[in-house]
Order: structure tokens, then C-alpha cells, then sequence
């Protein structure tokens, strides 16, 4: 997850994910912002297209269908609601500790799982706002 110039991701030099996703969410967070915003979402071929273009540009894609069900029912431009915002700041502190290895050639970090950081009934009355 990283804005739009690529800002608050990592590099990621992997290969893509193994199987067509069935959605995909992109973020942007900027410096000032309160919260990270959704800036691209989809399903199938748009979804292959958001994950296609983070990694041509070096941005970090973390897999976690729970997370994406509950983003995508963000409206476009729309910042998250606070119920997300723990789960979304893990994301953002993992990708930082991801950055750091990589610039000091150390270990990197494992991702953080979603599913045990999102609370029950995160977002199901926040999602839409």
C-alpha cells in the first residue's frame, strides 16, 4: 500500500501473486492526511490491473481477502474509518521494517495477518461512510 508516487511503500522485485485475484484495494496515505485513502478498486482484470501496476512501480502487495472485503466498501477517495485504521497502521509499519532491511541488506520482516488484527464487526457499519 503506498499513495500514488509511491510514498510510504516498499520495493517489491517478486514475482506476481500465483493466482488471479478476485479484488483488489490500493491506498494512498500522505504526509497531513488523517487517514489513508482508497484510491483504486476492483474486481478480475481491474483487480490483475491495480496489483500490476504497484509492482511496476515497486510497491509492495499484501494478499488479505478479509482486509479487501471490508475496503471494498469504501467509496473511491474516501478515507478509511477508524475501525481499520490498526490494521492499516501494522500494514504501513510493516512495509517501513521492509524498506529499513532492504537499505541495511538486514532480514525481512514476515507480514503481519490481517485476519487476527481486523475486529469482529470492523468496518461492517463503518465501511460505507
Amino acid at each position: 500500500m503506498a499513495d500514488q508516487n509511491g510514498n510510504h511503500g516498499g520495493r517489491n522485485p517478486g514475482p506476481p501473486p500465483r493466482t488471479p485475484p478476485a479484488s483488489a484495494v490500493a491506498l494512498a496515505y500522505a504526509d497531513g492526511d488523517v487517514a489513508p485513502k482508497v484510491v483504486a478498486k476492483g474486481k478480475g482484470q481491474v483487480a490483475s490491473q491495480i496489483i500490476a501496476r504497484a509492482q511496476e512501480h515497486g510497491v509492495f502487495v499484501h494478499e488479505s481477502k478479509e482486509l479487501v472485503s471490508l475496503l471494498m466498501h469504501i467509496d473511491l477517495d474516501r478515507q478509511i474509518p477508524p475501525a481499520l485504521y490498526r490494521i492499516v497502521a501494522e500494514l504501513l509499519a510493516w512495509l517501513y521494517h521492509i524498506e529499513s532491511a532492504q537499505q541495511s541488506g538486514g532480514v525481512m520482516p514476515a507480514p503481519p495477518d490481517a485476519a487476527t488484527l481486523i475486529e469482529p464487526n470492523s468496518a461492517s457499519n463503518d465501511a460505507t461512510t
